[in-house]
């Protein structure tokens, strides 16, 4: 439970995770070993990437998303702080939603693969 909380809490405070998926992480780290919460941790992340590029080809915002994304780390870097991710869409609150996954559905798939012994 420690282990999840301390790797997902950086990532819900810049706003990329909500507490939502940091909560079930941690309930699935107290029934799992580290070795095997590690493993869905990591295919979670994997799937995560999948179902985000599915929808960066859907949606097709590719370049946007990666121009933000640069801009944001310039910024990080130039300032030495870390502020929320996405919030330069918080006024539209539709295209905000538009450029989100349900991480919860990752870890979901994860947890099956895991406990039906294909990872």
């Amino acid at each position: 439970m420690t282990l999840a909380f301390l790797l997902m809490y950086p990532l819900f405070k810049i706003g990329t995770f909500g507490a939502g998926d940091v909560k079930i992480l941690i309930m699935i780290g107290s029934f799992l070993n580290v070795q095997r919460f590690m493993a869905v941790l990591a295919m979670s992340f994997a799937v995560g990437a999948l179902f985000s590029l599915l929808k960066i080809i859907a949606e097709h915002n590719g370049a946007e998303r990666m121009e933000y994304f640069l801009s944001y780390m310039r910024e990080v870097a130039r300032t030495g702080q870390w502020k929320l991710y996405g919030t330069y869409r918080a006024e539209d609150v539709r295209q905000y939603h538009r450029n989100k996954i349900h991480f919860t559905i990752p870890v979901l798939l994860s947890v099956a693969l895991q406990i039906g012994g294909v990872i």
